[in-house]
């Protein structure tokens, strides 16, 4: 293993980018597949261990959490060492925490080995959105952004489908099985495939104090923080929806858990197909800036929508309908921030740049996921004021924070 890790020197990604983009997006996909796989299970998992709605979301809170610490430690680690150990040394921790999942006793112990699945993804979520910075500039990083969400929009997609389908044949510790055989596959692609992007004479020499410095630069940067907060929020507001549509749909509304799946599939594939929209359309005919307070517009229109169909008890075909309209919104938001936040940094603190926006993102997601389970089984309501409240946070935080807007549209 240590020589197939050991680290070569960079290699010329020219030629090599199509490939590249494929295993850089099958790697982003970790965390769909690590958070939409087992959404169908969720119900399950409450009976067979015997614990409440809230108890169960703590899964997904624990994952999270996990995201937003392993950013954090890998993203100015890969600025120092480089990528591609990082890189690989996550995917294969997030392989072996998955199993550890399929085995845990209690609800607790599922939570505790969430949170060590969350730290290893999130190492690999961070240092693709790095490497990315590493190879394009300006305007190609928001076209690069969609296309890997093509790639890891297919996971929302398959995922709670897959799950679904695995649960008609196996228990919920059965798909966390299935994650760590994905985890060992996505460890060979990327050995053979992921060469090195940060030259040595580019990576930072700095320790600790140097990292917090880093952090502290980043938080003062307007331009920055309106984009990775307006993201965060985005973020924040797809993970509420993400934690409380499986109790929503199937114990509100009546929903089997393939119905459900499909539902889910529906609204992933909105939020994709607008992400490619805005790739297409970033820095050639409309500013990133302008394509985000789109997708803001169109958030803030389906969570009215969704609240109004909550309060007036309208049917499940105009909720689904609201949330598409989120979903399709959120296309344009997440990728767009996410770009806009990086575009601005050096290639040196790319990946300080990328953990701080994804931590911002996974934390909101953390804190939002439980608070949708707090008024019980039996209401839509608590998700659809959530949603409701971080749509408008995000739009608030975009317009409020970003400078003149030829800083929020550059590149």
């Amino acid at each position: 293993m240590t020589a197939a890790v050991a680290e070569p020197e960079v290699a010329p990604v020219a030629r090599r980018r199509g490939p590249l983009l494929l295993i850089l997006g099958a790697l982003s996909a970790i965390g769909p597949l690590s958070i939409d796989m087992y959404l169908p299970a969720l119900p399950a998992i409450a009976g067979e261990m015997g614990a409440g709605q809230s108890q169960v979301q703590l899964t997904l809170t624990a994952c999270l959490v996990g995201v937003s610490i392993g950013q954090v430690v890998a993203g100015p680690l890969s600025d120092v060492r480089g990528r591609r150990v990082p890189l690989l040394i996550g995917i294969a921790a997030y392989a072996v925490a998955s199993l550890l999942c399929a085995f845990s006793p209690s609800v607790y112990g599922l939570v505790g080995f969430r949170l060590l699945q969350g730290v290893a993804g999130g190492a690999a979520l961070v240092i693709v959105r790095a490497v990315v910075r590493d190879l394009y500039e300006g305007a190609a990083i928001a076209r690069i952004f969609a296309v890997l969400m093509l790639v890891s929009g297919l996971a929302p997609i398959l995922a709670p489908i897959a799950g679904a389908q695995l649960l008609q044949h196996t228990s919920w510790r059965g798909v966390f099985v299935s994650l760590s055989v994905v985890g060992l596959l996505l460890l060979v692609a990327a050995l053979s495939g992921v060469r090195e992007t940060l030259p040595r004479d580019r990576r930072e020499s700095g320790g600790l104090l140097h990292t917090l410095l880093t952090f502290g630069h980043l938080l003062r940067d307007r331009s920055f923080m309106a984009s990775a907060l307006a993201g965060g929020f985005g973020f924040g507001g797809m993970f509420a929806y993400i934690s409380g549509s499986p109790f929503v749909l199937q114990q509100v509304y009546g929903a089997s858990p393939q119905t459900f799946s499909l539902v889910f599939a529906l609204n992933a594939l909105g939020l994709t197909v607008t992400a490619q929209i805005g790739g297409r359309l970033a820095g050639r005919r409309v500013a990133p800036a302008r394509l985000i307070l789109i997708g803001l517009f169109l958030s803030m229109a389906g969570a009215g929508l969704l609240l109004a169909t909550v309060v007036l008890d309208l049917p499940l075909a105009v909720l689904v309908a609201a949330l598409f309209v989120m979903m399709g919104g959120a296309g344009f938001v997440l990728p767009g921030a996410g770009a806009l936040a990086l575009a601005g940094q050096p290639q040196q603190v790319a990946g300080s740049a990328s953990a701080l926006s994804g931590v911002l993102q996974f934390a909101t997601g953390a804190v939002a996921a439980p608070l949708v389970g707090l008024g019980g089984d039996g209401s839509a309501l608590p998700m659809a004021a959530v949603l409701a409240g971080l749509t408008l946070a995000s739009f608030l935080v975009f317009v409020g924070l970003r400078r003149a807007p030829r800083d929020v549209s550059a590149g």
